[in-house]
């Protein structure tokens, strides 16, 4: 009952170690640009100022998420 792991488990488990840091980096990126442009329109309709501020918004998330996407794989490369 207490088996003990082959190799190939172990190289599994050495490899989603070593992704960890990448696997949530596409959902993170997409979920800043969301956010930041359900901001903007959200903003865009208090303020009467349709589209100005959905447009700055989606351009503020675009930059945020690459900005933190880019970090996130100098750091983990190093």
């Amino acid at each position: 009952m207490n088996e003990k792991p082959d190799n190939n488990s172990k190289g599994i488990n050495k490899t989603y170690r070593e992704l960890a840091p990448y696997m949530g980096l596409g959902i993170q990126l997409a979920l800043t640009v969301a956010v930041m442009v359900f901001l903007g329109i959200w903003l865009d309709k208090k303020l009467e100022t349709s589209p100005y501020l959905t447009i700055a918004g989606s351009f503020i998330g675009v930059f945020a998420g690459l900005y933190n996407f880019i970090k996130t794989v100098l750091k983990s490369d190093k």
